[in-house]
């Protein structure tokens, strides 16, 4: 099983960028497509929304000890093990 995140958007003209974060949830399945397929039919592009699938865990190395390890792909760049940031402060 490969997780996955969902954020959905949808258009909004009194934020700066035009739209705002409405869902963010994580799914556990092996099937993308019937993923994509579901969030498409649910969160319809004609009634202003749009989504992105990531996957959830990506691979990162270790900037100190060199060790390969998996977290968020929304880690913040200064919690991240991979970063000088983290190990500096």
């Amino acid at each position: 099983m490969t997780m996955y995140t969902v954020e959905i958007y949808k258009k909004d003209k009194r934020s700066k960028i035009g739209e705002r974060l409405v869902l963010k949830k994580d799914y556990n399945t092996d099937n993308l497509s019937m993923l994509e397929h579901t969030v498409k039919h649910t969160w319809q592009p004609r009634q202003g929304f749009r989504y992105i699938i990531h996957k959830t865990m990506v691979t990162r190395t270790n900037i100190l000890s060199g060790a390969v390890y998996q977290e968020r792909y929304d880690t913040p760049y200064c919690c991240s093990p991979s970063s000088e940031t983290y190990w500096s402060m």
